[in-house]
């Protein structure tokens, strides 16, 4: 495995806080950013595996399809902007408290400020808006925590750890799914149970985390036209930066694709209530437990295995090829028996792919001092399909074959971003 050297962080002296790390981390700062993407994932994946679907189903029951994907595509929208933005001013973030941990606390504390307010949304114009605050404080809180991995984790400990936080995220998304069934309907009391996971998840992190604070005489003087032209990492000049992040956005696409209409999939194409009496809000918690339990076994293994190998590619490449494969599943098993499998393997995939390939963006990045902003451009590749997915499967479920296409084309974007994988060149 090679590894490119971070370049020297602007300013009259290297700072500290820019240095590679070389320290292995401690169980208890690991078991803090665990517990930030547990509670970031509970906000966001309750509201969007079911919860938000029964909002947009309670303002009007025609046009549901189409509510919940304009408020999920702005919020993506809102998302794309709120993580890069916050990781580069988390870079440029001086004081005694590190650079990161402010803004998972207030990142933390505008998104449940948020859900709690969505609670009581009047109609789908202020759901919306109020969707895209909780998005711009949890993409915040997401921004710091995903930096401080490589500020505190040496690269050969980042396949462990990224695969331990890929547990938290996993965990997050089931408990938003328990949330989600064990409120029974009422969307109002998931929007508030959510947003006092995240408040309390937050805790261990902020107690434990050491960041190193950021000296205010390494950082160069403040231009606006600098910061906004900062936001472009040229292709040209760092090509397996730019290959890493059109995987990643080509693979998620795929997957939320597969995820945007799982209530109503299972509720309209499976018929799961009519042929098992199971709910299809329950369906999607089964799947989602399903699919959590493979990712967590396979995240860790998986992290683990590709630092002891000194490889990512070919993981990450295997790993997209089983998500692909996921799809098909569903795709040709529009089943409850089909679903089961299609979440198992899905989960296999997946769980992989988020642990080895994060540990892979880390090693191409293009600049120590600027980690927080390029992991929020890399974050964008996991906002936008949020929007890019939506515009793609309605057409295809309304009126290009249904689910049966959906998941095909879900499977062919899926296996792209595998293929590409394949041109990043300082990795093995």
């Amino acid at each position: 495995m090679t590894h490119e050297t971070p370049a020297a962080p602007r300013g009259p002296a290297p700072a500290l806080a820019h240095a590679e790390p070389e320290q292995p981390v401690r169980a208890r700062w690991v078991t803090g950013v665990v517990l930030v993407n547990l509670g970031i994932n509970a906000a966001f994946f309750g509201p969007l595996q079911v919860l938000l679907a029964q909002q947009a189903a309670h303002f009007d029951e025609g046009q549901k399809e189409a509510i919940f994907a304009l408020v999920t595509g702005v919020g993506a929208a809102v998302s794309m902007v709120a993580n890069p933005l916050s990781g580069a001013l988390s870079d440029r973030t001086a004081g005694r408290f590190g650079r990161r941990r402010p803004w998972v606390l207030g990142g933390a504390a505008l998104g449940a400020l948020g859900l709690v307010a969505l609670a009581g949304a009047p109609d789908v114009a202020v759901m919306t808006a109020l969707w895209c605050l909780v998005q711009a404080g949890c993409n915040a809180a997401y921004a710091g925590i995903t930096a401080a991995v490589p500020d505190r984790v040496p690269v050969l400990q980042r396949g462990t750890v990224g695969g331990l936080a890929a547990t938290g995220q996993t965990v997050g998304i089931l408990l938003g799914a328990v949330i989600a069934a064990a409120v029974a309907g009422n969307f109002a009391l998931g929007f508030a149970v959510c947003a006092a996971v995240l408040a309390v998840s937050v805790v261990r992190y902020l107690m434990a985390a050491d960041d190193v604070p950021l000296p205010r005489s390494a950082l160069a003087a403040f231009s606006l036209g600098r910061f906004a032209a900062s936001f472009w990492v040229s292709p040209r000049r760092f090509p397996d930066f730019a290959w890493a992040w059109l995987t990643r956005l080509l693979v998620n696409i795929g997957n939320h694709m597969v995820t945007l209409y799982l209530l109503y999939f299972l509720a309209d194409a499976v018929r799961l209530e009519e042929g098992t009496g199971i709910p299809a809000e329950t369906g999607v918690l089964v799947l989602t437990g399903l699919y959590a339990v493979m990712v967590i076994v396979t995240s860790v293994l998986g992290g683990k295995l590709s630092d002891r190998m000194g490889r990512r590619k070919p993981l990450v490449i295997g790993s997209s090829c089983v998500i692909a494969l996921a799809s098909l599943i569903l795709a040709f098993s529009p089943t409850w028996p089909g679903a089961i499998t299609g979440a198992v393997v899905l989960g296999i995939g997946f769980g992989a792919y988020l642990a080895v390939d994060f540990a892979l963006i880390t090693q191409v990045l293009p600049a120590a001092a600027d980690r927080g902003k390029d992991l929020g451009v890399i974050n964008i590749a996991n906002s936008l399909p949020q929007v890019i997915a939506p515009v793609i499967a309605y057409p295809f479920v309304a009126f290009l074959g249904g689910y049966v296409s959906l998941y095909v084309a879900a499977a062919v974007i899926g296996l792209l971003g595998a293929a590409f994988v394949t041109r990043i060149r300082s990795v093995d």
